[in-house]
């Protein structure tokens, strides 16, 4: 049941928010503490809390926030949590609400990279993320299943465009940008079409896209720290699509460029990011810290994070302005179709890296029909006796 309207302030008549700032930043240290799954999960956890349960956020608004948070660069759990925060408290709101999203995971990346350092690697971790790994299928699979019966429902035109973005993930491992674009002019064309085009006066258009990649900065003469800030600047900054999507940029840098890791090194910080909660592109501070100790897991923290904060903060206010229009509303609704679309296709990719065996398979699809069948049961606990599971199994199945 929805909580009661909200309060109309009497010298704007504005609707008052049924939160207090305070009450959000806890909401978001909580995610950010105990939230497993990587994107997917995440922005399944944000709609099924704020929007449906508390009834904080509208879901105009959480659309908005969604299609946003997929046109800009940068991780896509970080940015819609940013643009929730700006919703009612502008940019306080937004810094607040990002800060506390980001902080718990962060906190622990650099305490496992302490661990990592001092006892020369975790010997443990591939036996967890056996584990941890397949439990995050059945956990992100049942919030991709939720996201498309909420946003796509059964519209004929967002169905085609989301079984089309969902597609191409699944074959090209990788999340397009423009395809987002060219999903919400799609709807946007097909039911509120401008007078030109109604007048078969058809402009020819020009496309504006922002570079995928970044020129090279020779760097060779640089501090390391400063090496590290340029490079996770721009990672946070030309990289489109779920943190996940980072994942092949910093390898291609961090191990073939630059030799900052090992490719040992490198596999053990994705997985680090997958076995802590929160946005998975915080294992940049986990290769910051083996990199140049605790500067430079805050220096790559800091850099990664502040482009998608910008990206989202300054394009906000028009969202908010203009994001009631109808051009406005069917171009966020091909976004949003084309966003989850592609979050289910990343599930799909996920699981053929994490789904290997038997095992893995029972605990995925335990994990889901757990979920499906009860809404009581927290993922903190399944994540934690998913690692149980893979510290008693891993050794049987493939050897200590």
């Amino acid at each position: 049941m929805q909580p009661n309207p909200p309060q109309v302030d009497d010298t704007t008549g504005v609707p008052r928010p049924r939160y207090s700032l305070w009450q959000l930043a806890r909401y978001f240290l909580r995610l950010g503490t105990s939230g497993f799954g990587g994107p997917v999960a995440l922005v399944g956890y944000m709609h099924r809390d704020l929007v449906e349960a508390r009834g904080w956020i509208g879901e105009a608004d959480y659309k908005e926030g969604l299609a946003l948070a997929q046109l800009a660069p940068g991780p896509l759990a970080a940015q819609l949590a940013i643009y929730l925060g700006y919703v009612h408290y502008r940019i306080r709101g937004a810094t607040i609400a990002g800060l506390a999203f980001v902080m718990p995971s962060f906190v622990m990346v650099v305490a496992l990279g302490w661990a990592y350092v001092r006892y020369g690697g975790l010997a443990w971790m591939q036996s967890v993320f056996y584990g941890v790994g397949a439990a995050v299928i059945g956990i992100i699979a049942i919030s991709a299943y939720k996201l498309t019966r909420k946003s796509v429902g059964r519209d004929k035109l967002l169905w085609a465009i989301y079984l089309s973005l969902a597609a191409v993930t699944v074959v090209t491992e990788s999340e397009m940008a423009w395809l987002f674009l060219a999903a919400g002019v799609l709807v946007w064309l097909w039911r509120a079409p401008p007078p030109w085009l109604r007048r078969g006066n058809v402009p020819m258009l020009a496309a504006i896209s922002l570079p995928a990649t970044a020129a090279g900065t020779g760097m060779t003469d640089w501090t390391l720290l400063s090496q590290l800030g340029v490079f996770f600047a721009k990672a946070g900054a030309f990289v489109f699509g779920s943190g996940l999507a980072i994942v092949p940029f910093l390898y291609g840098s961090v191990v073939t460029e630059f030799h900052w890791l090992s490719e040992r090194q490198f596999v053990d910080a994705v997985a680090v990011a997958m076995i802590t909660p929160g946005p998975v592109v915080i294992t940049v501070g986990f290769i910051g810290y083996l990199v140049a100790g605790l500067p430079g897991a805050c220096i790559a923290a800091a850099a990664t994070f502040l482009p998608c904060y910008l990206f989202t903060i300054l394009p906000a206010p028009y969202f908010k302005k203009y994001g009631k229009l109808p051009a406005i509303l069917a171009f966020v609704d091909g976004v949003t179709a084309a966003a989850i679309g592609a979050i289910t296709g990343a599930v799909i990719v996920l699981a053929r890296r994490s789904i290997v065996d038997v095992p893995t398979a029972v605990l995925g699809v335990a994990a889901a029909l757990l979920l499906l069948r009860s809404r009581k049961v927290p993922e903190p606990l399944l994540v934690a006796l998913a690692a149980v599971i893979g510290l008693l199994i891993y050794p049987l199945v493939h050897g200590s």
